[in-house]
């Protein structure tokens, strides 16, 4: 399949992608369980995600194709976007980081190796940045992306990516601490960044928000906390913006919108789970 790229309205010819299969469940279909969490395997130097490509541990000299690692005084706070609301036969995804990001051929490659195609990549220039976006579905199916484990891995792809070929960008972002050249500018404290709220949305559906401090699975985790007390996840929203994470879920219960005490069960058991303090189960 041919991918055709605009950049502000000038088509411009891509390599074809392969279709490359690839078998991942949906949660996004009203199902009430959630199918084995996927491990993220995590080392000093790398990090990996079962089923995907490694990516080493930036390295200040990368250079991304028809991209250059810039180092400033002034650098922009990187922003990943997964949006599965706006289009009903593709996953969105849109990444910005001022105007510094070329055409990202390199992260249209691993997305591919993750068994996806981009059927459709625009790039446009405002007062805010450089605007990538992409329109991925699953090579398999031909279908959106919907599996947490895969978004979640989608999302991963393209902050290592943008860490391997802009290396700057590590000092905005949580991944940094551990797997980018330059550490986080400043420490987020998770009690202080964590607001959840849960709003009528509709009769049959209400409206999740969360914020808290980025990490790795964070996708996966949110998901799967939601579930744990059987309230089903339609579609939503997961942006990471430098060092927080936002998340927008429509969530049901039963196929109707959350009563108010079941929106403070599930505001609470996020809240335990996002502040709980994380111990390595060797340490006991």
């Amino acid at each position: 399949m041919a991918v055709a790229m605009v950049s502000c309205g000038i088509p411009t010819s891509l390599k074809p992608i392969e279709k490359q299969p690839i078998s991942t469940p949906g949660f996004f279909n009203g199902s009430l369980a959630l199918n084995p969490v996927q491990k993220l395997h995590i080392t000093p130097k790398r990090l990996a995600l079962s089923g995907s490509t490694i990516i080493p541990k930036a390295s200040v000299t990368a250079v991304e194709q028809d991209g250059s690692s810039q180092e400033t005084a002034a650098v922009p706070t990187p922003k990943v976007v997964i949006d599965l609301d706006s289009d009903p036969e593709a996953t969105i995804v849109e990444v910005t980081f001022g105007d510094r990001l070329g055409a990202l051929l390199d992260t249209m490659n691993a997305l591919k190796n993750l068994g996806l195609n981009v059927v459709k990549a625009n790039v446009c220039l405002d007062s805010s940045g450089k605007h990538n976006t992409f329109a991925i579905t699953k090579a398999s199916t031909g279908r959106k992306v919907d599996d947490p484990e895969l978004l979640e891995a989608i999302r991963l792809t393209i902050i290592n990516n943008m860490m391997e070929y802009h290396p700057e960008s590590s000092s905005r972002l949580a991944m940094g601490e551990a797997f980018g050249v330059f550490q986080p500018y400043q420490k987020i404290d998770v009690d202080i960044a964590t607001h959840i709220r849960v709003y009528d949305d509709a009769p049959e559906r209400s409206l999740l928000c969360v914020e808290t401090a980025d990490r790795p699975g964070l996708i996966v985790d949110l998901v799967k906390t939601i579930t744990d007390i059987n309230v089903d996840v339609e579609s939503g929203e997961f942006d990471t913006e430098g060092l927080l994470a936002k998340a927008k879920f429509h969530v049901n219960y039963k196929g109707k919108a959350l009563i108010k005490p079941l929106q403070q069960v599930l505001a609470n058991s996020l809240r335990y789970f996002l502040r709980r303090p994380t111990t390595e189960d060797a340490s006991f």
